[in-house]
């Protein structure tokens, strides 16, 4: 404290950290690179661990015996879904009926803002099945979901039948304290947000359904299944959702440490887990196991059925079954089992999953990078903006330079304000047209133009973001002569806060997505004045910005999975993901879209228009 209540201490410390500006924030991000780096080496990490007492204290033996069964529903499933050319809803009802379920429908619809050329759909209509087995030693205020999508061709009839045969196995079994839902969705994630927003009585999507009418307790925790065949080599878990959303971490645990008990080959991204984290290679497995993490849960979609459940505070995570070229199989009575295990668990619960981490990276499912750890690496490049705005009102509180009479050069010292709200009023109308216009000039590009209306919305965003790159020029007609050396200033100082508080809260919210964008604005808020060469900063400026990082993104992920692509198929796969990311925003509520369109363009739209400052 007498270190800043001291002036001279004061003006010594802030004199030494401008002097010594560059050199620590270019210390800062090298560090932030390393320390994120080293998260995924074993020794820095922790053991994952059952943090809740109700799911560690009693132990279960799984007895589901019906797997031969299960796949003989499926394959009568699969029949009746190739006859129908669909969901086959009435089968599905009898079906359930025959196993003691309660079993209500529920019909749903949805008329896309624009085609998915993906699923090739437009006019979403289906109808979700699912049958209640109410708890017969409880009071019936609390139930488990265990959910199964109906996918196109033969995809997942295998998930469904099993689902069927644990039903009519659960059917038979006193000790449930939780009503069971069996769910089987159609139309994957719009149909299970149909029958998420009917049973809690919401509708944020604008989406048509039908009221449910059947419903049991408030649900506690959720699985979704998918096998698309008879054995599987592994089984992998998928725990990313909405928005960056994660389950609590006991929910994987329980996974693993079932698959640890039943002997069955589990996985997370895809990924065996490895023994030799000593050696380069284990280590770099477990970098790009974590990267994997980083890239799906920093693109803000669900990538399964179960990243729906988390924005209703229910812990949820789909388990999908891989059949690979390994020697090792596990049949569906092994499945079977494993999940009567974990859902034996669940129904000890007396409270929701709280106890463990709802934040954390997975290097592995018997590792995991708490939030405690992974935090500082963002800290260290926040530091490095707080650093440049500290250097840059410095430089504003200096007194102008006096001419030879002694008198301040008041033209060049003063600031107009309407030289700093310029660029910020037309930075943020640009980001509100790249927000707006694509979805709502469909119809409008389509009669001009020879393209689909999803070209149209693509190719509407790639202009309106090319276009902000006129921004400098309109900005100056708009002033009344040039702008000072302290206007640039007041500008950039005004953008660092803002990215600073902007990269700050996303990163509160989804880390990935916070860290990778400052990995990019960080530099350009750093480095970019007038006074810079024009050329050569602008095209660093341009690979920084946040539409490339994304197509470095798209990239870096098809390496991750081992799956490269050529540029021309990248650059279809990054249209694709533009597309899919508005239409996610428009489904079911994803903030990555509207985040970057108001927010992160429009900021770097002001260091784009510092760099060309006059």
């Amino acid at each position: 404290m007498g270190l800043l209540s001291d002036p001279n201490r004061r003006r010594a410390l802030i004199s030494l950290l401008t002097r010594l500006n560059a050199p620590i924030c270019v210390l800062c991000y090298v560090a932030a690179v390393c320390w994120f780096m080293g998260l995924s080496f074993e020794p820095f990490t922790l053991r994952t661990y059952m943090s809740e007492n109700a799911m560690g204290s009693t132990m279960v033996e799984e007895r589901f015996p019906a797997g031969e069964r299960a796949l003989a529903t499926a394959k009568e499933f699969g029949a009746h879904k190739k006859k129908v050319g669909g969901m086959p809803v009435d089968w599905l009802v009898k079906t359930m009926q025959a196993r003691g379920l309660e079993v209500f429908t529920q019909r749903f619809s949805r008329t896309l803002p624009f085609p998915d050329e993906n699923n090739e759909r437009y006019i979403v209509e289906g109808t979700n099945v699912y049958g209640i087995l109410r708890a017969p030693r409880a009071p019936r205020t609390e139930a488990l979901v265990l959910s199964a999508p109906c996918s196109p061709g033969d995809d997942n009839n295998q998930a469904v039948g099993l689902l069927l045969g644990l039903a009519h196995y659960f059917r038979n079994q006193v000790f449930w304290a939780k009503d069971i839902i069996f769910l089987v969705n159609e139309h994957d994630l719009i149909g299970m947000q149909a029958w998420l927003e009917g049973y809690h009585h919401t509708n944020t999507t604008g989406m048509d359904w039908s009221p449910l009418q059947g419903r049991g307790g408030s649900i506690q925790a959720a699985l979704s299944l998918e096998l698309s065949s008879d054995v599987v080599t592994s089984l992998d878990i998928v725990l990313e959702g909405l928005n960056g959303q994660l389950p609590n971490l006991d929910l994987a645990n329980l996974f693993y440490a079932f698959c640890q008990k039943i002997g069955v080959l589990c996985t997370i991204q895809g990924r065996i887990q490895r023994n030799d984290w000593d050696s380069v290679s284990g280590y770099s497995h477990a970098v790009q196991t974590m990267m994997l993490m980083v890239m799906k849960q920093a693109s803000g979609r669900s990538w399964g059925d179960h990243g729906l459940f988390l924005r209703y505070h229910i812990e949820a995570a789909t388990i999908k079954g891989i059949n690979s070229f390994r020697q090792y199989k596990t049949d569906a009575t092994t499945v079977g089992r494993l999940l009567e295990g974990m859902y034996r668990k669940l129904n000890n619960l007396l409270e929701r999953l709280h106890q463990s981490y709802f934040f954390y990276l997975m290097p592995s499912l018997s590792h995991f990078v708490s939030i405690g750890y992974y935090m500082p690496a963002f800290g260290l490049l926040a530091v490095i903006l707080l650093l440049r705005a500290l250097d840059l009102w410095v430089q504003l509180a200096t007194p102008p330079s006096r001419n030879e009479d002694g008198v301040a050069d008041i033209e060049q010292s003063s600031t107009g304000v309407l030289s700093v709200l310029t660029p910020l009023v037309i930075s943020h109308l640009t980001g509100a047209a790249l927000y707006l216009l694509p979805v709502r000039f469909q119809e409008m590009a389509v009669e001009h133009f020879q393209v689909s209306e999803t070209e149209a919305v693509v190719l509407t965003v790639i202009a309106v973001y090319t276009g902000g790159l006129a921004l400098p020029h309109n900005t100056h007609r708009l002033i009344s002569g040039e702008g000072t050396e302290q206007g640039w200033r007041v500008l950039k100082l005004v953008a660092v806060l803002y990215l600073a508080v902007l990269l700050g809260c996303t990163a509160l919210i989804n880390f990935s997505l916070g860290f990778i964008l400052a990995l990019t604005l960080v530099p350009v808020a750093s480095f970019v004045t007038p006074h810079v060469p024009k050329l050569l900063s602008a095209v660093v400026l341009v690979i920084l910005s946040p539409a490339f990082t994304l197509l470095f993104s798209v990239f870096i992920f098809q390496e991750l999975q081992e799956m490269p692509v050529s540029f021309q198929d990248g650059w279809m796969l990054y249209l694709s993901v533009i597309s899919q990311g508005i239409l996610d925003h428009y489904l079911y509520g994803s903030l990555v879209y509207p985040l970057i369109a108001l927010m992160v363009y429009p900021c770097w739209l002001l260091f784009w228009n510092i760099l060309f400052w006059k």
